[in-house]
Order: C-alpha cells, then structure tokens, then sequence
C-alpha cells in the first residue's frame, strides 16, 4: 500500500500538466471552430486558435510520454533528471521492441490474431508510460551509486543508471512480449463491460473513482476510462475535439458517448459540495459553527471553482465513514441522471467552474445550461443528505467532535501561516526523530514514519490541516490542501 501511495503521488506530476492543456485548447477552440468543426483555417484569429488547440494537443496526445517521465521523477528517491531520462529510456526500448513491425516479424501467427494486433498496436499508451517511469525510477534508485572497476569507471554513478534501465526494459518487453495480450484482453473486458453498461456503468465507475481516494488507487481506474489505455481515452479524446462516431486519438472509433465518464462529476463537485457543506455547517455545535464555516465553507468554494475537493473530502470521511460511501454514491447516482439528460462536459484537471467553461466550447460538449438544474439538485439532495444523516446518526462531522481542536487551521491557512502550520504538524507527526522522509502531492504532505502511532491527529488538525490518513505503520498522510507547497517549503527548512 505505501508503494502505491508513492506512485498516486508520483502521478500528479504529469497530471499537473493538464490544466494548461484545457486553458489552451478550450481558448482555441472558441477561436476556431474549423478545428473541430471542418473547414479551412482563415484569419489571424483563427490561426492563432489552430496554434493554441495544437499546442495543448502536444500535451494530451503525449500523456504516456508525460506519464514515464513524470511517474519516474517521482518515485526517485531525490527526484533527480536522471530519473526521468531512465524513464524515457525505458518507454522508448519497450515501446520499440513491441510495436506491431517488430512483434509480427518475431511471430507471425500475431498479423493472423486481430486481439493480439490490436493489443500490439496500442502499446503506446498510459499503462506502459507508468510502467517505464517505475521501472526507470527502480533503476535510479538502485544504480544511483554504483562503483565500477577505474576501467568502467566513467559509467560509475548515475552514468550507469540509462544502462541498466535499457538491459532491464529488454527483459520486460520480453516477458511484456507474452503477457501483454492478456492484460489488454482483460483490460478491454473490463472498458467493454462498463460500456455496455451505458449510465449504469458510468455511475459505478464515479462511485469507485470517489471510494477510492483514500487509498491513491482512484489513479490506476482513471488511466483506464480517461485516457487511452485501453481504447476508451474519455478524457483524451473529448479535448482532442473528436465527438461520437469519429476515429480516436487511437486509431479506433469512439462507440460510447464521449464525456460520460467526467460529466456526472461537474454537478456534484460544483454543487453537491457546497449543499453537503452547508449541511455540515448547520449541524455544527453553535459555538464551533465558525469554526466548520472556516472549514468546509473554504473547502467548498475550492472544490466549485477548480474541482479540488480532498480538504473538503479528507475533512469528515474518517470522522463519518459510513456518510464518506454515501457521499461516494451520490456521484455514481448523479452520475447516471447526467448521463440519460444528455449533459456532456469534460475536464482536464478536475470538474470545477473553470474546466466547465473551457470545455463548453468542444465539440462534444451538449447542453451545458443544464448545469444549473443538475447543480440546484445535487445541491438541495446532497444537502438533504448529509444534514439528515448527520442528524440521526449523530455522526461526528467537523464542528460536532466531541473534543475539537482545528479551531487555529482556518486562520492560519487563511493568513497564510506557513511556518506555524508546519512547525505544528512537525510536532504533531511525533517530531523530527520520527520522520525518515517527507513529500507532497496536490494537496498532502506525505510522510515516512518511523512509527504512525506517535502522530497525534486531533494536534495535526490543531495545526491547521484538514485530516491525517494513516496508511501503514511507516506512513503518514497530513491534508494541507492547494497551498500545500508552501508548508512543505517551510517544514524542509526545519528538517
């Protein structure tokens, strides 16, 4: 579990490219609609439109690129270049010696197996990037060091890192070679499945992908709806600007509605949120209401305008779990009510305000007013909710803690007391004898421990973050939210 909580993190760094992509693509399209639309590109405008979709087209049609490269800075112990250039090493040896040229003049009876041409064919997709990344990353950390005898000598180090991650990469295309096959089968069994299933399918898929956050793994089924691991590619072809019907970024055609798979979280991130805060809020003890005000009610905002919904997420769902699957649940049901209305809307980050508006103007984009009916109901029925719930359970959501000690964290991220914050988590998390590492996602620090039972979570909270998770005895996760960086800078200087 603490491996995949690494990679998780490792995986917001290329992520992190995509707002760029939708801030390009969607002004480019507004430009110029001969892009998506057909048609001869004429005028200044409309060239420069051209220019913006190409530019962030580089992005997105490259994600498996971005993926081995950023997955393999990531997991770098130091997160040194090195490391990306072993990852990019890595994806161009497998990529290379499983293309389709090279696979059928190994094995013939491949060009006579449709399944198997198909699997090789798409080779160049997520999964393999991460996989290069991991296994470039794997050899950085290892060979980093490495002494070799003063006649190899100028290989010694990181010299030798690219070496190795080849000779490595051989041997998992390889075996990659033979099992490949069999994970795109199950692969394209289960993107099959879930598209038979229509809405249906769609909604499980938003159910799990909120389940899942927690743990990290929300990660690996996102690669495999959004974007072209298996054929599907929601996410990559909708801001490619390719609609139902056309050929995909992968060479196959888009037979399920493009952006059932994003759509369903715009009403509940924009607005089911800000109901479900509100009724946190209102249940709050009278003296705390403030204090949950300052918490959820930021949160909330956060998550309606650019879809970061962790502070808010990470706010109650260990204090209330049971509500957390609720919650949980609401997205995969109004994931299927968007699904039969015909609203269609995608993202590139997540699904906030700011994605909704660049992505209007996309080809598959449809009926985007229908934001505000879809919103006012995710609003009043996850208000309803979560106020009910929260009542006739008695369930502990921030403000109605029995002993709460987050009063200081909305002031103190407020007035942007970095140093405060981190030198309060520091004590928190058992002190600086008690950390062997320390990272940062999008939203969390992350740590090492030598043991998660010294870590205090009501002092974190006290210290001005929004949960702690506790994934292993070594492993501790503290929820800053977006300015986490600044806390991470100031907790270093302390280290």
């Amino acid at each position: 579990m603490k491996q995949l909580q690494k990679l998780g993190k490792a995986l917001m760094l290329p992520v992190a490219a995509l707002p760029i992509c939708g801030i390009l693509m969607g002004i480019g399209y507004a430009l110029c609609p001969s892009t998506m639309q057909g048609g001869e590109v004429t005028g200044l405008i409309e060239m420069i439109g051209f220019f913006l979709v190409k530019a962030g087209g580089a992005l997105i049609d490259n994600m498996h690129i971005l993926f081995a490269v950023g997955v393999a800075v990531g997991l770098a112990d130091d997160h040194d270049g090195t490391a990306s250039l072993a990852g990019m090493v890595s994806y161009l040896m497998i990529t290379k010696l499983l293309n389709t040229t090279v696979v059928t003049t190994l094995m013939p009876a491949v060009a006579n197996d449709e399944i198997k041409t198909l699997a090789f064919g798409k080779i160049e997709n997520a999964f393999i990037g991460i996989l290069a990344g991991i296994i470039g990353a794997v050899c950085y950390n290892k060979f980093k060091g490495t002494q070799l005898p003063d006649v190899l000598a100028f290989f010694s180090g990181k010299r030798c890192v690219a070496i190795v991650t080849a000779l490595a990469s051989i041997i998992v295309a390889a075996i990659l070679l033979f099992v490949w096959p069999l994970i795109f089968s199950g692969l394209v069994w289960l993107g099959d499945a879930i598209v038979s299933m229509g809405g249906i399918g769609a909604g499980i898929y938003a159910f799990l992908n909120r389940l899942l956050i927690p743990t990290g793994l929300h990660h690996a089924l996102n690669n495999v709806f959004w974007f072209d691991t298996i054929g599907l590619g929601d996410l990559s072809n909708f801001w490619a600007g390719k609609v139902t019907g056309d050929i995909g970024t992968m060479g196959t055609e888009i037979n399920w509605d493009l952006g059932m798979y994003m759509s369903g979280f715009f009403p509940c991130m924009m607005f089911g949120i800000p109901g479900a805060a509100a009724a946190m809020i209102l249940n709050a003890k009278p003296e705390r209401r403030k204090v949950a005000f300052g918490l959820v009610g930021s949160a909330a905002i956060c998550a309606f305008v650019c879809g970061v919904t962790e502070p808010f997420e990470f706010a109650f769902m260990f204090l209330a779990f049971p509500l957390y699957v609720v919650y949980a649940l609401l997205y995969g049901i109004f994931t299927v009510v968007t699904y039969y209305v015909g609203f269609r809307a995608g993202f590139s980050f997540s699904a906030g305000l700011t994605d909704l508006v660049f992505s209007a103007s996309l080809p598959a984009a449809k009926n985007t007013l229908l934001i505000i009916p879809l919103g006012l109901a995710a609003l009043v029925v996850f208000f309803v909710v979560f106020y009910f719930a929260i009542k006739v359970f008695d369930l502990k959501t921030p403000g109605r803690e029995d002993e709460d000690t987050s009063a200081e964290a909305p002031a103190k991220l407020a007035n942007n007391s970095f140093t405060d914050i981190a030198s309060g988590v520091l004590a928190a998390i058992g002190g600086k004898d008690n950390v062997t590492n320390v990272d940062y996602c999008a939203t969390r620090l992350r740590f090492d421990v030598k043991d998660s039972d010294k870590v205090d979570d009501k002092a974190v909270k006290a210290a001005g973050a929004a949960g702690v998770i506790k994934p292993g005895k070594n492993a501790c996760q503290v929820v800053i939210g977006p300015k986490v960086q600044f806390v991470y800078d100031e907790l270093k200087k302390m280290l």
